[in-house]
C-alpha cells in the first residue's frame, strides 16, 4: 500500500505547494508591476528653487547660481558690474518666485524696463547689473525677441539625470531683449546652444540645472550665454 499510494501523495504535495506560491506570487509580481521603474522618465513640474550666487573670498569664482558669457573665441567676457573678484560670473538670486517654474509662465511686467534701460522682471532671479545696465529673466507666452509662440518650460529627469526644453526662457537689457533658451523657439539649438542637463536626487529635492545659448543679434550677436543653476525643487 505504502509503495502504491508514496508517489500519488508526492505529486499532490507538490501541487499543493505549486498552488500556493502562485497565490503567493501572483499579488507580489503585480505589486512590483505597478512601481514605475527606476530608470522611468519623470515630468518635474514645479519650481526650481535656486541657492543664490555667492563670490567667494579666495578667487572671486561664485558658488550657487550664476551666469557667464562666452564671446565666439571661447573666452569668458568680463562683467564690470560683477561683484565678484572674478568679474567673468555674475551671480543669480532668486526672485519673488524663488526660481524658475515649469507648471506656468512668468512674464515680463509692464513695463519691461524703466527710463534708463534697466529691466525689471523679478519672479526668476532679481535683476543684475551687467555692464551698467541690469538684465532681467522672464518667460512668456510669446517669445519678446522673436515673436513665436513657446512652450512653458519642461525638465524630465530620468535616473537622475536632467533633460528638457527651455526655449521660453528670454532676458530683457538696455530695452533689448534676447532669447536665452535651450532649444531655440521652434525647437532649434544653433551652434552654441545646448542642454539642458544636469542631475536630481530624488530624496532630496536638489538639483543642478545647466545650458548654453547662442545669442543672436544686438551688440552681443555670436556671442553665448551660459547658465548655471543649483537649489531646490519645490512641487
Amino acid at each position: 500500500m505504502r509503495g502504491g499510494f508514496g508517489p500519488i501523495a508526492r505529486v499532490a504535495k507538490v501541487g499543493t505547494v505549486l498552488g500556493l506560491a502562485g497565490l503567493l506570487v501572483t499579488p507580489v509580481a503585480a505589486a512590483a508591476s505597478q512601481r514605475p521603474a527606476a530608470d522611468a522618465s519623470v515630468k518635474l513640474v514645479g519650481v526650481f528653487k535656486i541657492t543664490a550666487g555667492a563670490c567667494s573670498s579666495s578667487g572671486g569664482v561664485t558658488s550657487g547660481s550664476y551666469f557667464r558669457m562666452i564671446e565666439p573665441g571661447g573666452l569668458y567676457v568680463a562683467n564690470t558690474s560683477s561683484p565678484c573678484g572674478t568679474d567673468t560670473y555674475t551671480p543669480l538670486l532668486p526672485g519673488t518666485a524663488g526660481g524658475l517654474s515649469t507648471k506656468a509662465y512668468q512674464p515680463n511686467p509692464s513695463p519691461e524696463f524703466d527710463s534708463s534701460g534697466n529691466a525689471l522682471a523679478a519672479k526668476i532671479f532679481q535683476p543684475q547689473g551687467f555692464e551698467g545696465t541690469n538684465f532681467a529673466v522672464s518667460t512668456n507666452a510669446k517669445d519678446p525677441q522673436t515673436g513665436d509662440k513657446v512652450k512653458v518650460p519642461s525638465i524630465t529627469v530620468r535616473g537622475g539625470k536632467i533633460s528638457g526644453q527651455l526655449e521660453a526662457f528670454s532676458v530683457g537689457w538696455n530695452t533689448q531683449n534676447f532669447n536665452q533658451g535651450s532649444p531655440k523657439p521652434g525647437g532649434t539649438r544653433p551652434s552654441g546652444t545646448s542642454g539642458p542637463t544636469g542631475t536630481y536626487n530624488a530624496k532630496k529635492k536638489t538639483f543642478v540645472l545647466e545650458w548654453e545659448s547662442l545669442i543672436q543679434g544686438g551688440p552681443f550677436n555670436g556671442f553665448t550665454g551660459e547658465w548655471y543653476l543649483v537649489g531646490t525643487f519645490s512641487s
